[in-house]
């Protein structure tokens, strides 16, 4: 085996146009998702949503960046923090059972997102409450969406969300 084949990059060259939109893209949805935090005092800007924004802006063709595994992948991930919360301690175990929980059911059900695989340790170490659910997960996996849906259709333009067009 080749070491220097640990090193190769497989992302083809980009040009500057889509550098330029996938940080402008970030930037405004996580400042968005910051704003509504300081307007709502919600807790909105968590770390998960920094690494949905790279799949969301940079990757927008991955089928991991799609709304379905965006909400379902974040959804699901706090959904089953939150019930495992309830009996298991904000130790580094639990922790570890929660993540694997959720990896092993977001494969399982095709909501596939590796950023939710973050939004476990958020709620296993915070204890966020049931609302977590609604603010700011639900809400903003939604804006983040809608965002990534607006900045694509900025020259060059990319296809967001894709579609498939049904097997006959």
């Amino acid at each position: 085996m080749n070491l220097l084949s640990f090193f190769r990059r497989h992302q083809r060259e980009l040009h500057c146009a889509c550098w330029i939109k996938s940080g402008l893209g970030a930037m405004l949805g996580m400042g968005f998702i910051g704003w509504l935090g300081v307007v709502s005092g919600e807790p909105f800007l968590i770390a998960p949503f920094g690494a949905s924004c790279v799949l969301l802006f940079a990757v927008p063709k991955s089928p991991l960046a799609q709304p379905a595994n965006v909400v379902g992948g974040h959804m699901l991930a706090t959904a089953v923090a939150l019930i495992l919360r309830v009996w298991l301690p904000p130790d580094w175990w639990a922790v570890g059972i929660a993540v694997g929980l959720v990896i092993g059911l977001m494969v399982a059900l095709r909501v596939t997102h590796p950023p939710a695989g973050a939004t476990p340790v958020v709620v296993m170490l915070t204890d966020p409450g049931p609302m977590f659910l609604l603010f700011p997960i639900f809400t903003g996996c939604i804006v983040l969406i809608a965002i990534a849906w607006i900045v694509h259709k900025l020259p060059p333009h990319t296809a967001y969300p894709m579609v498939h067009e049904p097997d006959l």
